[in-house]
């Protein structure tokens, strides 16, 4: 039934700026804009959304909503990080970029499955750039990773530590 990512959509404060970052520093090219006037509800806005590309269809998308508050503020990686494949070359190539560039660039993290690199964007959002590492198939595959176990576990001793 679900065949894939479409796009993810996030807010952003200036559609400019943010779009200096995915395409300019990251590569993603703007693949469209929306202009709108009107929600579906019939309220009048002004808004811009955004699209940038990646080569397997999916899209990085983004509001610009200047008359709805929003609070944006820098997420930490657990409440929320945008995770994208690149190759292991392109990893240190963008590690290298980034420090060039003067961004907040952290890493390279070994997780065992995948090597990590992580930024900020404009907004606040953690940018993870991430390359797969051998093993990584097995690693994510419910067949043999025990990831139904592990998360059983986990919500029977956090129930039993809460009583």
């Amino acid at each position: 039934m679900i065949r894939g990512l479409h796009h993810n959509a996030y807010r952003c404060r200036d559609s400019e700026e943010t779009r200096q970052f995915y395409e300019d520093f990251l590569g993603l090219p703007l693949s469209g804009s929306l202009q709108i006037g009107e929600t579906k509800s019939g309220r009048e806005t002004q808004t811009l959304h955004t699209f940038y590309g990646m080569d397997d269809g999916s899209y990085l998308a983004f509001f610009e909503a200047p008359d709805m508050p929003f609070e944006f503020k820098n997420q930490h990686d657990y409440d929320l990080h945008i995770a994208l494949e690149v190759s292991p070359e392109d990893l240190i190539m963008m590690f290298e970029k980034g420090k060039d560039a003067g961004i907040h660039t952290r890493g390279v993290s070994n997780h065992g499955f995948v090597d990590s690199i992580y930024f900020r964007d404009p907004n606040g959002y953690v940018i993870e750039l991430t390359a797969k590492r051998e093993g990584h198939d097995m690693a994510m595959d419910p067949a043999t990773n025990g990831a139904r176990t592990i998360l059983d576990g986990w919500s029977a001793n956090k129930v039993s530590s809460n009583s």
